[in-house]
């Protein structure tokens, strides 16, 4: 098992990752890691992401309060959110929040990443909803990102940036590359006269191969198969469990066509 000193060098470590891939600017972005139930380490409030040392690095309780902080350190005041994600999805171990600039830029227009352009962006991530706008360090932004925890592993925040999340620090960081990645790829391609998007069966054979390798998180693959064929990437990213089965689907059909014949019948 890896020990608490190791996991605030790996923080440390994806902060300038993500400081020097111009994922944030100045002083912006935090990241955080799930030591247990109880204890989680994050980053602080009011320094650059690029030059952390592990001393910088704070531990928290599942209410955002401070366990232990070195003199002049305190957690970031977006922590909530942090804490909203873990309070949701049990399954995951970090969570990264960045400012990408092609994710963001997205994020300001108020448009969601939900065009299937690339194999990988939909087996990895599938669609990247936009939150409603929340004023930051308010519990508006984590009561604006709650309805999306339970079907995706991604979301842009609405005039804000990206917030990604996973099983552990590395996979939440490769989330928040592969999205903003993603959204290069969109805006770029847009440029050179709009992408060409798979069509519905593309995507649900790329749905199946993620089914098949068994990838960890919340994806669309898991919940759209009963969809009436319809997918994430073409049902304005409202996918959910909700839908049911294809078995309740079909009684629901009979019902209503018995309906219409038993209403025929007595005209």
């Amino acid at each position: 098992m890896v020990n608490e000193y190791e996991i605030k060098k790996q923080i440390c470590d994806i902060g300038k990752r993500i400081y020097d891939r111009n994922m944030v600017a100045a002083n912006d972005g935090n990241i955080s890691v799930k030591l247990g139930e109880n204890e989680f380490l994050c980053t602080p409030t009011g320094v650059s992401k690029g030059f952390m040392t592990p001393e910088y690095i704070c531990k928290i309780d599942k209410n955002g309060q401070v366990i232990h902080a070195n003199p002049g350190f305190r957690p970031s005041s977006e922590i909530k959110m942090h804490m909203r994600v873990y309070q949701k999805r049990p399954d995951v171990g970090s969570v990264v929040h960045a400012h990408p600039v092609y994710a963001t830029s997205f994020a300001i227009a108020g448009i969601p990443l939900t065009q299937p352009i690339m194999p990988e962006a939909v087996i990895a991530l599938g669609c990247v909803p936009i939150a409603p706008y929340g004023t930051p360090s308010t519990m508006e932004i984590p009561d604006a990102v709650e309805p999306f925890l339970e079907h995706f592993d991604a979301v842009l925040l609405e005039s804000h940036g990206a917030l990604t999340w996973s099983v552990d620090l590395l996979a939440a960081y490769l989330k928040m590359e592969s999205v903003e990645f993603y959204a290069q790829l969109l805006y770029q391609s847009k440029m050179l006269g709009g992408p060409k998007e798979f069509d519905k069966d593309q995507v649900q054979r790329l749905y199946q191969i993620r089914r098949q390798m068994g990838l960890p998180g919340k994806h669309p693959a898991n919940l759209c198969q009963n969809k009436d064929g319809m997918n994430c990437h073409n049902c304005g990213g409202e996918c959910s469990s909700a839908h049911g089965s294809s078995t309740e689907a079909d009684q629901e059909l009979v019902a209503r066509i018995t309906k219409q014949v038993m209403a025929a019948l007595k005209q």
